[in-house]
């Protein structure tokens, strides 16, 4: 279940954070949360609720709103403990989901660091595919991977 964060409660979780998880915050996205002061899902994201357990096993959320283009990035991270439990695959499909109920959405990105990893099959089985290799100023050579409107 995604349940959608406010951005008091994105401020508290970065308060939290160490000063290296600090430090991998995007500019962008720090100047975008500012701003920010309702609970927008395209800049603050969701936590990623186990509604059984009623515990936030992760998060993940967008990059920003959609582009001029019609394109958004998703992001997501589960906790350790809860890894390997499916949580990442659905809440990818979630988002993608989220994003497409949106007219102004045509296409998903997602970027991984390498090819064969734990990620990059959560996006295939997501429906995304490989458009190949590129430099993120944030994270240097990852994949970029993509899903549009079907």
């Amino acid at each position: 279940m995604l349940v959608p964060k406010t951005p008091e409660a994105v401020r508290a979780d970065i308060e939290q954070m160490d000063a290296r998880d600090k430090a991998q915050l995007s500019r962008d996205w720090l100047a975008r949360l500012r701003a920010t002061t309702t609970a927008d899902p395209w800049v603050l994201g969701f936590a990623v609720v186990d509604p059984e357990a009623n515990i936030s096993v992760g998060s993940c959320g967008f990059k920003g709103p959609p582009d001029a283009d019609g394109m958004v990035e998703i992001a997501y991270g589960i906790a350790p403990d809860h890894q390997n439990k499916g949580y990442a695959t659905e809440a990818a499909a979630a988002l993608l989901r989220f994003a497409f109920e949106s007219p102004r959405v045509r296409l998903v990105r997602a970027h991984t660091l390498a090819k064969g990893n734990a990620s990059a099959r959560v996006l295939v089985k997501n429906g995304f595919s490989s458009v190949g290799q590129v430099v993120d100023p944030e994270d240097g050579l990852v994949w970029r991977w993509e899903t549009d409107r079907r």
